[in-house]
């Protein structure tokens, strides 16, 4: 099965991404085809993908994630960096947690170390904790969308409280991604 491990994300912050969403599709004149935007209510903040895993993997898996939940403070983010991943062209189109938080960065690093001892291996690159809004399938679209995220730079949704880690199964249809939590374990 398909798994990732990520922090969950509030309603005030959900409902500040589909205005947000709106907002772009009003504003940047892009073809429905050519963006896939990602609904509100299945955004989080992806810590670590796992991919394809056994299904006899999934207990180790939650078991370490919620060990390293147990040692970890709650603490809160701040959502509001407009970006985008792929240059002059977007690809991905993301709101991000503004300055580098530490205590994510901590609870990443640890989940990382924890993993990689169990057979997962670390990623060869720094976190980029952001929320995605839209995958750009065009590279015309890819150029409108990362030439407005300068006029956000001001933008602020809101801070949330990460309060727990929570483990997912990720399957894949034609009508987008079915995700399943398969565990949720605070953080202190």
């Amino acid at each position: 099965m398909r798994c990732f491990i990520a922090i969950d994300i509030d309603d005030q912050i959900r409902k500040g991404l589909g205005k947000l969403q709106d907002e772009l599709r009003s504003k940047v004149d892009v073809r429905k085809g050519d963006v896939k935007w990602v609904s509100p209510d299945a955004t989080h903040l992806t810590l670590k993908f796992l991919g394809e895993i056994r299904d006899e993997q999934v207990v180790e898996v939650c078991n370490i994630t919620g060990d390293v939940a147990s040692r970890h403070k709650s603490f809160e983010l701040d959502i509001g960096t407009l970006g985008c991943f792929g240059g002059r062209s977007a690809k991905v189109l993301w709101v991000g947690t503004g300055e580098d938080c530490e205590n994510l960065l901590q609870l990443h690093r640890e989940l990382e170390q924890q993993l990689d001892s169990a057979g997962w291996p670390r990623e060869n690159r720094k976190l980029s904790a952001h929320l995605t809004l839209c995958r750009i399938r065009n590279a015309k679209a890819g150029i409108k969308l990362a030439q407005v995220t300068g006029k956000y730079e001001d933008l602020k949704l809101g801070i949330m409280a990460a309060d727990s880690i929570s483990v997912y199964q990720s399957e894949l249809t034609p009508k987008g991604p079915i995700y399943t939590q398969l565990g949720n374990y605070s953080l202190q």
